[in-house]
């Protein structure tokens, strides 16, 4: 769907619609077969297994990991010319370890109508994807080690409510008796699927007969109407691409979302659109990248994890008294991992990446700040999943290697930072695929299910291992059948080209990037400190966060749709009308992705186009 079709785009999202539409195949199967083997039936756990690993193997090849990472090991061996200069600049620093240069092998990747299945190409390729597949293993092997020290306080202390798992537990319940779910025998449940699969249905059929009209549609699905359009003049067009689009799935997403979180997200939203217009009407945007929004949010999210860390801070205190022997209220005997084994992991994980990245030619300390933040960034994303359920946290372009080079400035790393600093682009472009929310959620699945989190623990590890296998292997043989740039775009030269603008144009510190990362920090802070001390304030600090983000663009209508639906509920019918009314926007859900997902089946197996429900 992603690479070769460039189309659906399911990893760009929270809850990956492919994983649940596989899970739901095996729950209707596992039904099948309890009928005439009860014996031979998965349980509930059995099932959320498999939908954990699927969906760290799909984090894995996702539009934002190794889908960029193939293309980059070969790029710049195959487009560098005497114009660009790429060679003189930055070619000779490459490790090439990490990178596959050989320009005879490389053919028949851009080409196509090739194989990966001969000698010479499999050891071509061998040495650089076992290189970064061990790379991301150790990162992965972090975030698991992470994820054990936080589990008990963010899911038994602080009973966080998972919201991304909601529909999967839902569309499993019963597996073990061989039962259907109780979700499917809700009349409400099928009103809203067939709602959001009829839309489907209809766009879709328009694709092949014109003469079938849309429903909502231009202006909704994916013929946006465009709100920018209506304000051409200054300083008001400043609010630039504004779509007004519904998503229905969306809409049933954000009712699993807390009343606060979702005002905040379509609030903020417009928020930063107004800053926007004031640094128009002031002529602030002289200045490149003024207001620097995408700072602002980085320092929401480090408020995010300060915070999270002062709310769990004695629970970090009893850890340490348990890793070190001492008498504790905490007992990892059935944790994922023990303590001090998770501690010791960090360590020996982060000593291997420092280990990598100086092998690659970083600086030992920067190799250290980039990882930090890194990891910062991660437990961020993770806490947040874990308490509001968020649809998407992309962060384009707000990762370590951008903020380090733009606060401190290019000029402080040196050509060969710079250079690592671009080859570890193609999993800092956009965080939308993350693996660690989905290792904790996965965690969660195991207390729900009463499993082992041991065995849990293993088997998301093991996921990493095959899915990371699967994910190279993947991408090489539909590049080597179809060519990498015949039928899709690629991310190949980005990184490439942000390192030529680095190394051309040496810049020193960004003053004004630093103070607005302050100031993100510090408005952040002050609304978690309005929200504890004033239980009616509305706006939460993570909504200022996640919503400066691209994809913010596209959901921010179903979002105010959702606010407003789920007001009125608790307004008029209260928690328990709510809980009555939620298999509805379970189906809104499922509508989309079954319809979608069979769509996409039925475009791949016939190569033709078939209508997106999402992107």
């Amino acid at each position: 769907m992603e690479r070769v079709r460039y189309s659906a785009h399911p990893t760009t999202i929270s809850l990956f619609f492919n994983v649940v539409f596989i899970v739901l195949v095996l729950a209707v199967l596992n039904w099948a077969v309890g009928r005439v083997f009860p014996k031979a039936v998965l349980t509930q756990g059995e099932l959320l297994v498999v939908y954990v690993m699927l969906a760290i193997s799909s984090a894995l090849c996702a539009h934002d990991t190794i889908q960029v990472l193939v293309p980059m090991m070969t790029w710049p061996y195959r487009f560098a010319t005497p114009d660009n200069n790429w060679e003189g600049l930055f070619l000779s620093r490459l490790p090439k370890w990490l990178m596959m240069s050989d320009k005879e092998i490389m053919r028949g990747y851009y080409e196509g109508n090739s194989s990966i299945y001969r000698l010479d190409v499999l050891e071509a390729w061998a040495v650089p994807v076992l290189a970064w597949l061990g790379f991301i293993l150790v990162l992965l092997w972090i975030m698991m080690c992470i994820n054990a020290l936080l589990r008990k306080q963010w899911t038994e202390r602080e009973k966080l409510t998972y919201p991304m798992i909601q529909l999967p537990l839902e569309i499993t319940e019963g597996a073990e008796r061989g039962a259907v779910s109780r979700l499917f025998r809700n009349r409400l449940f099928w009103i809203g699927f067939g709602i959001a699969g009829t839309v489907d249905v209809v766009n879709g059929l328009n694709l092949y007969f014109p003469w079938v009209p849309t429903i909502l549609t231009p202006g909704f699905g994916q013929s946006f109407l465009d709100l920018g359009l209506y304000v051409p003049s200054r300083p008001w067009n400043a609010i630039g691409w504004t779509p007004v689009s519904w998503y229905p799935f969306m809409i049933g997403l954000g009712m699993l979302m807390p009343v606060d979180f979702l005002f905040s997200c379509w609030f903020f939203y417009w928020f930063w659109k107004a800053q926007r217009v004031i640094t128009s009407a002031f002529s602030w945007d002289q200045t490149p990248r003024f207001p620097y929004t995408n700072d602002q949010a980085f320092g929401a999210y480090m408020a995010f994890v300060i915070f999270s860390i002062w709310l769990g801070r004695d629970y970090l205190k009893q850890v340490w008294r348990c890793m070190v022997g001492l008498p504790s209220d905490v007992d990892d005997s059935d944790e994922p991992l023990r303590y001090r084994w998770a501690v010791l992991g960090i360590i020996v994980g982060m000593a291997a990446l420092v280990f990598f990245c100086t092998a690659a030619g970083m600086s030992a300390w920067v190799a250290v700040a980039f990882f930090a933040i890194y990891f910062a960034l991660a437990i961020a994303i993770t806490r947040m999943r874990a308490e509001l359920g968020t649809p998407v946290h992309d962060l384009h372009f707000t990762g370590p290697d951008w903020l380090m080079s733009e606060v401190v400035g290019t000029k402080f790393f040196g050509p060969q930072n710079l250079v690592v600093f671009s080859l570890f682009f193609w999993f800092n472009r956009a965080y939308r695929y993350h693996p660690m929310p989905h290792q904790l959620e996965g965690l969660k699945l195991a207390e729900r299910t009463g499993g082992s989190q041991r065995r849990w623990f293993w088997a998301i590890g093991l996921a990493g291992v095959v899915g990371g296998i699967a994910a190279f292997w993947a991408m090489l043989h539909l590049q080597y059948v179809y060519g990498a740039t015949a039928r899709s775009g690629t991310f190949g030269p980005e990184a490439y080209d942000r390192l030529v603008s680095w190394l051309n144009n040496r810049q020193g510190p960004n003053v004004q990037a630093a103070i607005a990362i302050l100031v993100g920090l510090g408005f952040a802070m002050f609304l978690q400190a309005m929200r504890v001390r004033f239980p009616w304030w509305p706006f939460h600090p993570l909504g200022y966060a996640v919503t400066e983000s691209w994809e913010m663009n596209l959901i921010w209508m179903p979002l105010l749709i959702a606010w407003v639906v789920k007001l009125v509920i608790l307004r008029y019918s209260g928690l328990q009308g709510f809980r009555r009314a939620l298999p509805f926007f379970f189906g809104l859900i499922l509508g989309q992705f079954v319809v979608g997902s069979i769509g996409n089946i039925v475009g791949i197996l016939f190569d033709i186009p078939t209508y997106q429900f999402w992107q």
